[in-house]
């Protein structure tokens, strides 16, 4: 399993064969202008949430790639009535795809869409595959929800955001590291504009203080499970 780290909340998977992205908002950072969307491969976009800053360059990629877009049953709805290939899912539900088992779990965040339509509840994605298994928490406050997960799930990496203001921030990142058992983390919502700014020598180390390994990735960086 190679996951690529596009910006802010944006992911590219591969597993095996098959190109996963994972909320596509890469045309709209100055941060990311070096990533072509045009030369992006997917077979799957996988929507957290319907916030811009998620869902950007969902419609142009699932376009040229014929991608499935998978999220919960009002996102999916939304790209289904603009003609685009969809998979609905909705909270605790999970499915067998060609790549390896996916499960939608809770969030607790907001959702809709840049002209206000609801975009139903936010939630985050467990991917077992490969023999790998990972957890996308989304844009998410802590919930003690996060311990449900390695009651069904031994994580080999959680994906958190950390850039606080909209999301958890460094400390309750940790904690959510304890809640899921897991203490390789990938740092990801932070730095995109100035509310999520964060300083990464100190959020290093006070992963490093509690015994575990944050990795903050250069934009266009992969790391291999």
């Amino acid at each position: 399993m190679k996951i690529t780290f596009l910006g802010h909340a944006s992911l590219q998977i591969l597993i095996g064969e098959t190109y996963i992205l994972v909320d596509p908002f890469i045309s709209g950072n100055p941060k990311a202008a070096h990533i072509e969307i045009d030369s992006l491969k997917a077979d799957y976009i996988l929507v957290t949430h319907a916030h811009f800053d998620h869902t950007k360059d969902v419609e142009a990629i699932a376009k040229r790639t014929n991608a499935i877009i998978v999220s919960n049953f009002e996102i999916v709805t939304h790209y289904q009535n603009k003609g685009f290939n969809v998979h609905p899912m909705n909270h605790g539900g999970s499915w067998e795809f060609d790549f390896g088992r996916v499960k939608y779990v809770n969030a607790v965040h907001t959702s809709s869409f840049e002209d206000g339509t609801y975009g139903g509840q936010p939630g985050g994605f467990v991917i077992e595959g490969e023999h790998k298994n990972i957890y996308i928490a989304g844009d998410t406050a802590l919930t003690y929800d996060m311990k449900l997960i390695p009651m069904q799930t031994k994580l080999d990496l959680a994906i958190l955001p950390i850039g606080d203001n909209f999301t958890m921030g460094i400390e309750d990142a940790i904690i959510a590291s304890d809640f899921v058992e897991c203490d390789k983390i990938l740092g990801y919502h932070f730095d995109t504009f100035g509310y999520i700014e964060i300083d990464h020598d100190d959020a290093k180390r006070r992963f490093f203080e509690k015994d575990k390994d944050l990795m903050l990735l250069e934009i266009g960086a992969s790391i291999e499970l």
